[in-house]
């Protein structure tokens, strides 16, 4: 039987949408494989590490009628990447085997079979569905996801605080030493719902999702459950474990009425905290803030007695302040950023900072200071 039959760009792009997941190595087989449906005209990829499933369905001709099986999806990846865009590629089941053609390449490929592929059991009942603009999701999750932690002995941090209530969704990452906080209005009411979405998860929507803007901009379906999220877009669909856990109060942690604000230039800020942080050392990315009126001064200097300092001119009256940050801290922020100006709220050296963007609410920025 031909399970399809089209040209490489599209069984790639269908493939590829699906593998992001996959883990090369395994302790099940199996995991390393996509399960390929076929069911009349339509072809359903399916990939799971047993706590992210995602699925997506395509018409890349073939034979009709029904068939199943699993392949390795690297494989099968790595050997289309090797043939050229516009050559159509077939695919044939024979045997316990799969048979790849494209020109005058035939690859034989051994398969398991798919009922064997353990299926993520989908919870009983989900809340209720909202949809927002693919692009809305793609941006909020640029904004917080960086300051998301790795591999956190508290594994809540692991991942991205989701919380939808009214017409509001909202995302908040942190690794304990900084906070990232990011809102959207949605167009519509939603019942109140808070989920901490996976790590994994986290890259995966951000390397799927459209970031096409303007009037008809694709949307996102979003669906809640205890310990799952259901997500649909683009003829795939992706259900995913949440993490378990309680998330910090983040309310908490955002500073209200710093006395002391500066608002400057965010690229020329960036650039001059790239620069100094050439010479920090390695394990200390420590940078020295000395704010005074009319100033700011960005210093670093490493074992080697080498020293980097940096003056910004500043529209500024308050207190001197003089306040340490690891330098990689503030990058990350001012990098995925794309306003023009950026805020800084201080109360002193020892307290936590406040970077958001002027006149704009829906972002928020927080980093602990460092000792220096």
């Amino acid at each position: 039987m031909i399970v399809l039959k089209a040209s490489q760009d599209q069984v790639l792009a269908a493939l590829q949408s699906v593998a992001g997941i996959v883990e090369r190595r395994h302790t099940l087989p199996i995991l390393a494989n996509v399960l390929i449906r076929k069911t009349g005209a339509s072809l359903q990829l399916t990939t799971s590490d047993l706590e992210i499933q995602i699925r997506t369905t395509a018409e890349l001709g073939g034979d009709g009628g029904s068939f199943t099986t699993t392949v390795g999806a690297r494989k099968l990846i790595d050997i289309l990447r090797t043939m050229p865009a516009d050559q159509t590629v077939s695919l044939e089941s024979s045997q316990a085997k799969l048979i790849l053609k494209g020109g005058k390449s035939k690859f034989t490929l051994q398969t398991l079979p798919a009922e064997d592929f353990p299926l993520v059991q989908e919870a009983a009942s989900f809340g209720p569905a909202f949809s927002v603009p693919q692009k809305t999701l793609k941006d909020l999750l640029g904004q917080v996801s960086f300051a998301m932690a790795v591999h956190d002995i508290r594994y809540y941090l692991n991942g991205i605080l989701f919380v939808a209530e009214g017409k509001q969704l909202s995302l908040v990452a942190t690794d304990g030493h900084r906070l990232a906080y990011a809102s959207a209005t949605l167009d519509v009411e939603v019942p109140k719902q808070e989920v901490i979405l996976p790590r994994k998860t986290v890259i995966e929507l951000q390397r799927l999702l459209s970031d096409a803007g303007g009037d008809d901009q694709p949307l996102i379906e979003m669906q809640f459950a205890n310990n799952q999220a259901k997500f649909a877009f683009g003829g795939m669909e992706f259900v995913t474990k949440l993490v378990e856990g309680k998330f910090p109060d983040y309310n908490r942690v955002i500073p209200k009425n710093h006395k002391n604000s500066i608002t400057l230039g965010r690229a020329p800020l960036l650039a001059s905290l790239q620069r100094t942080a050439i010479l920090t050392s390695d394990k200390f990315k420590g940078v020295r803030l000395n704010i005074e009126p009319g100033t700011l001064r960005i210093a670093a200097s490493n074992a080697e007695q080498e020293e980097a300092v940096d003056e910004l001119d500043i529209d500024y009256g308050g207190d001197t302040i003089e306040i340490g940050f690891n330098v990689t801290y503030l990058i990350d922020a001012l990098s995925n950023m794309n306003q023009d100006m950026v805020r800084i709220d201080l109360a002193d050296s020892n307290s936590s900072a406040l970077v958001t963007i002027p006149e704009n609410a829906t972002f928020k920025y927080v980093v602990m200071p460092m000792r220096i």
